[in-house]
């Protein structure tokens, strides 16, 4: 076993050494493929984190009426207090709604207002942003309410455009990685076929299919790493260098995920791209 395996990576090394030029072509297209990969994932994951930053953003405002009672502000204020839809939920009197209308409104609209005529509130966060029609549902017509508002046409284009975006992250992260495989395939077949008498030759003295084909996964298996590497340096450096606006900014976590993945995929390509590459060499 001992000396099948030194024969295995004398040969490897031997192979990418002799064929270094076809071996660096590999490695160049292994790495640009899947630094294209890799960004396409980070985008997807930046969409997401997008996603969850602007859904922590949405409120929901329960106006109440400026002459509701107590006793009325207290009942919506319990109710709202143990639905399971609302995540937390701020009272706002109606001297803190009256300067806040100051702010908001021109001089001559606000010298009318009094402060008996601003509506008190409830400043409400959602569990999800898709609760807020529930919670707007709910309240609309309850006695001593005015009016409940919430950003629901914003809240169907911030889904949307999010959904699309993943979608067409997703897919283009797909093609490229579809891409990367023919590409890699190809490279590496080409490699081959220029040793292709080797391989005949050791068929013709009795080597097994197995004892030929590992030394050319193991090549596959090595040029993966080695463009895989490259990718995973030139995405970290692209999110480096151009960091994303805060609410697309990804985590540590989220940038280990995406290098591991791009790892991954150029090992598992270039080891099964050897190993059909030269598959069609075997029959002599």
């Amino acid at each position: 076993m001992s000396v099948y395996l030194r024969y295995a990576f004398k040969e490897t090394f031997s192979n990418l050494w002799r064929n270094r030029m076809m071996t660096i072509a590999a490695v160049l297209t292994v790495a640009v493929s899947l630094s294209l990969v890799g960004s396409a994932l980070l985008l997807k994951q930046s969409a997401a984190q997008a996603s969850v930053t602007w859904q922590q953003g949405t409120r929901v405002t329960v106006w109440m009426q400026a002459t509701a009672s107590s006793g009325e502000i207290a009942n919506i204020q319990s109710q709202l207090a143990s639905l399971p839809i609302v995540k937390n939920c701020n009272y706002r009197t109606q001297a803190q709604d009256y300067s806040q209308a100051k702010k908001l409104l021109q001089p001559t609209e606000f010298n009318v207002l009094k402060v008996a005529d601003v509506p008190s509130s409830f400043v409400c966060v959602p569990t999800i942003p898709a609760d807020a029609f529930t919670v707007e549902s709910t309240f609309a017509h309850q006695p001593g309410i005015y009016a409940v508002t919430s950003p629901n046409q914003q809240i169907r284009q911030m889904n949307h455009v999010i959904r699309v975006l993943q979608i067409v992250f997703l897919a283009l992260a797909l093609v490229l990685l579809l891409s990367a495989g023919v590409l890699i395939l190809n490279t590496i077949r080409m490699a081959i076929f220029a040793r292709r008498r080797e391989v005949s030759v050791m068929k013709l003295v009795g080597a097994t299919n197995w004892f030929i084909r590992i030394p050319y996964i193991t090549e596959g298996f090595i040029q993966g790493l080695l463009g895989s590497a490259v990718a995973i340096a030139a995405v970290t450096a692209l999110h480096t260098w151009y960091p994303l606006h805060d609410e697309f900014a990804l985590s540590t976590t989220a940038m280990l995920y995406t290098e591991g993945v791009v790892l991954l995929v150029g090992v598992i390509v270039g080891s099964i791209g050897s190993a059909f590459a030269v598959r069609r060499f075997l029959d002599v």
